[in-house]
């Protein structure tokens, strides 16, 4: 009886201010490892890559419908309202910014794969830039009118370079992802949701380095320590270069062995991101080497 009653007792005893600190430490280091779990990194550039393609579609219409009043005022060329002349003028600046618009649906989504639409995709967007802006400024530039050029300069110039920064942002929004997925592959795998992070003790809180820069760094069974002669601050251990992917990779190829980014990640376990890099440096090795035995041969 006497027992029970102590239990309780202590169960029910406050937190002394070191208990306190001992959780807040705990719960502080769990929110910190989630916030940097690469699905959580990938669902809050989701949430930014939305709100910078809604923004800049945004723009890029606003700017499109000023122009279009301009580009049918150029091509009406004093018509008649309601003539036929003065009809087809409305056609000439949706049927260019149709297929701007078309090119920049299509580099938004190879922007979030990283894959580059080629020559074409941009010598459509500048044409169709080209075209707006002459067909805009052509009566100011006409007339010498120098406030009349600087306005309807302005709307066309914003597109095309909203044109032209939209897929880097894109690109750049995915490189971010790729990056905190090779960061966490290359160290300890961060938690998951479900789990559980265990609680501090205020003695394991007095024996915590702190900071992070402190502590040492976690080192992945696969990974090698190379030792280099650096000048300025040294490079933090366990982590590989690309030169040391390319090492491992180089080691594992044998000849008649395809080398691409999925057998790089097979045999060095490196991110996505770094194996297309390792595999394009290995395969400049390779045909280097090959080269150097032909011209010997000969």
């Amino acid at each position: 009886m006497s027992t029970e009653t102590t239990a309780q007792d202590a169960r029910h005893q406050p937190l002394t201010d070191a208990d306190k600190l001992a959780q807040d430490a705990a719960t502080a280091a769990q929110v910190r490892r989630l916030a940097n779990h690469p699905d959580v990194v990938a669902l809050r550039v989701e949430k930014v890559r939305t709100q910078v393609d809604t923004v800049i579609w945004l723009g890029i219409f606003l700017g499109l419908a000023f122009t279009m009043v301009n580009v049918q005022q150029f091509a009406a060329a004093g018509a008649s309202t309601w003539s036929l002349g003065w009809l087809a003028g409305w056609l000439l600046d949706p049927m260019v910014s149709l297929v701007l618009v078309a090119v920049l649906r299509a580099e938004q989504i190879t922007a979030r794969y990283q894959v580059q639409t080629g020559a074409w995709a941009h010598r459509t967007k500048w044409f169709a830039f080209l075209a707006t802006y002459v067909m805009n400024t052509w009566e100011s530039w006409t007339t010498f009118n120098v406030a009349g050029v600087a306005l309807h300069s302005v709307p066309p110039v914003l597109v095309f370079l909203a044109a032209e920064t939209a897929p880097v942002l894109r690109d750049k929004l995915t490189e971010a992802v790729l990056r905190a997925a090779e960061h966490t592959h290359a160290g300890t795998p961060a938690p998951t949701a479900h789990e559980p992070v265990p609680a501090a003790s205020p003695a394991s809180i007095e024996t915590a380095p702190a900071s992070t820069e402190d502590a040492p760094a976690v080192k992945p069974v696969h990974a090698r320590t190379p030792v280099r002669k650096t000048r300025g601050k040294a490079k933090p251990a366990g982590r590989k270069l690309l030169a040391d992917y390319v090492a491992d990779a180089r080691a594992a190829w044998t000849p008649g062995t395809e080398v691409t980014p999925a057998w790089v990640r097979t045999v060095t376990d490196c991110g996505r991101g770094t194996s297309s890099n390792v595999a394009a440096a290995l395969l400049a090795e390779i045909t280097a080497t090959e080269t150097a035995h032909l011209r010997e041969a000969a």
